[in-house]
């Protein structure tokens, strides 16, 4: 929500429904969105006077607080306005206007009381609006509000001189502006003129002495003296005639007299210019929420009878501020640990440091909102939420690693278990590939990251939920090695037998091979000696042939040269 606040017109705050404070919700709305520091102008004085009309200058408005022309009260409880401050950025200006006193009308004087004190209590500037003069009434009145021995006390005490030195409780305290209606008297003492603020601090000047009666007199004074050291007047003169003053709301300047439009307006300078934030002791600055908190805690304690103590309302801001500076530290360490830590680390210590790191960021963030933690009670106590906030993301973090790493588990010896189903390694040797492969997945499982502080323990209890089906695996194999060793001896036997007798049939077949061959052999001979015999006697047959023909060939060429040598004789016989 935004933290300047606009409000058209003025709010009733606290209404006074049968002398009982009631706080109006809807206005209480309005100051819980206001995160600025607040300057709170409250201003008190009998009804008829005009407290209203000077409101509403200070708004800069013509209307908002009623203002009345009758003898009857107007303004009812306390109303509020607030709006952006006219001349300090980052402030809230928030005006307080509050019944008239001595309303003839009231039952119970005492409720008129506690009106005062509230205005008082709330507001960092408080106008106290009398008429015509600074009086005796005026001053008691004023002082049995402020009389802190009853009152207005910081701490549970009845010592009006151990409060009154408290500087940090007086620097609480609003300042006091005086102002005076339709004054009439001339400014001067001792044939001087004097101004306003002399006159006022002239009133409040006890008197030397100490009877009783100078003791009395000078009780509020010194009261008032030591807890308003900012005091301030205004003297205001009647702003028109009197048959005006019914339509004081509707008048312009120019139909006022001018000395009362410029005392208006420098009164309005004032305020502005010398604007006090609200704050509480240890100068702690008050904004919308802890003006809430404040105004509940007085309201409470009025309607519940008790007298309105400051010390009570500030430990009861203390205790929501410091209980929200606790919850506010807590949402950051949930924050930042949501962020930075991914669950499960790798180790302890990495978790640690981690937290130990958002756990002093948090303490800032508590140390910035918070204020007036007694003996460190709160502080203490986020201490005690964050141990336990560490406690539980070290159990998470323990339970994300074994979800993490019987995950991992699964995943890598899932197969495995499904070879172990099928009875893969139900067979002779089958545990020492049951072994091997138990150890490729064992490393495999070292290799995945961020498996966390449990990933050992995970692993170990994984293997020992596995021992019975390695014994199983083991047992079946010794049995089948067992059984195929006595095949093995048996088969071994038989192959040697069968080896026996093949040996045997080899070496008679061999024999009966070495006869065939002698056989053929013999008879391979016997038919070369008569392929040689039959080539002999086929060679001699050609020799005697070759013979044959040369002699005939030799006696055919005698007889060629025979003839020709006949033929030769005859030719010449011839011749």
């Amino acid at each position: 929500m935004a933290s300047e606040i606009h409000m058209p017109g003025p709010m009733c705050l606290i209404e006074n429904i049968n002398e009982q404070l009631m706080i109006n919700q809807e206005a209480l709305k309005i100051l819980s969105a206001i995160t600025q520091p607040v300057v709170v102008v409250a201003i008190v004085g009998l009804y008829r006077t005009g407290k209203s009309y000077l409101m509403n200058k200070l708004a800069g408005k013509k209307h908002g607080f009623s203002v009345g022309s009758t003898v009857q009260s107007h303004t009812k409880g306390i109303w509020m306005w607030c709006m952006p401050h006219p001349e300090k950025s980052n402030l809230t200006l928030v005006l307080l206007d509050t019944e008239g006193l001595g309303d003839v009308e009231k039952l119970d004087k005492k409720n008129d009381t506690q009106v005062f004190a509230l205005a008082m209590l709330l507001s960092s500037i408080f106008v106290y609006n009398t008429m015509n003069k600074i009086d005796q009434e005026a001053i008691d009145l004023l002082y049995k509000v402020t009389e802190l021995t009853n009152l207005l006390r910081e701490r549970s005490s009845s010592d009006l001189d151990e409060v009154a030195d408290s500087a940090d409780f007086v620097s609480s305290f609003p300042d006091l502006v005086w102002t005076l209606r339709d004054f009439f008297l001339e400014l001067e003492m001792d044939e001087q003129v004097i101004t306003a603020d002399e006159y006022l601090e002239n009133s409040l000047r006890p008197k030397q002495g100490t009877d009783q009666t100078v003791q009395n007199f000078n009780l509020p004074r010194l009261c008032i003296q030591k807890f308003f050291p900012m005091k301030k007047c205004f003297i205001f003169e009647l702003p028109s005639h009197r048959k005006k003053l019914a339509q004081l709301e509707t008048l312009r300047d120019d139909e006022l007299d001018p000395e009362f439009v410029q005392q208006v307006a420098e009164f309005c300078s004032y305020i502005f210019s010398h604007s006090k934030i609200k704050a509480l002791p240890g100068d702690i600055k008050v904004n919308g929420p802890r003006l809430e908190s404040l105004m509940l805690t007085y309201v409470n304690a009025i309607n519940s009878g008790d007298l309105p103590c400051m010390e009570n309302a500030v430990l009861a801001l203390a205790q929501i501020e410091n209980s929200a500076a606790v919850q506010k530290a807590i949402a950051h360490y949930d924050q930042q640990m949501g962020q930075k830590v991914q669950l499960p680390t790798e180790t302890l210590q990495e978790l640690l440091d981690l937290h130990r790191a958002t756990e002093r960021e948090a303490i800032e963030v508590f140390m910035k909102s918070s204020f007036k933690d007694v003996d460190r009670k709160f502080q203490k106590d986020l201490v005690t939420q964050l141990e336990a906030k560490q406690e539980d993301f070290c159990k998470q973090n323990l339970q994300a690693s074994w979800d993490r790493c019987s995950a991992l588990l699964q995943g890598i010896f899932f197969f495995l278990e499904e070879e172990v189903n099928q009875g893969i390694y139900s067979k002779p040797g089958g545990y020492r590939l049951y072994i091997q492969k138990m150890e490729r997945l064992r490393k495999n499982y070292y290799q995945e990251p961020r498996k966390g502080i449990q990933a050992e323990e995970t692993l170990q209890k994984y293997l020992m939920s596995k021992e019975s089906v390695s014994d199983a695996i083991l047992q079946t194999d010794l049995i089948l090695t067992a059984k195929e060793k006595e095949l093995e001896e048996a088969r071994m036997k038989a192959e040697a037998a069968q080896a026996e007798a093949q040996k045997l049939e080899e070496i008679r077949r061999q024999n009966q091979l070495m006869m065939e061959q002698r056989e053929r052999l013999h008879q391979e001979q016997v038919r070369q000696m008569e392929r040689d015999r039959a080539n002999w006697l086929a060679e001699q047959q050609r020799a005697q042939e070759c013979k044959i023909q040369e002699e005939a060939k030799r006696l055919e060429e005698r007889l060629k040269a025979e003839n020709r040598r006949l033929q030769k004789t005859l030719r010449r016989l011839f011749r």
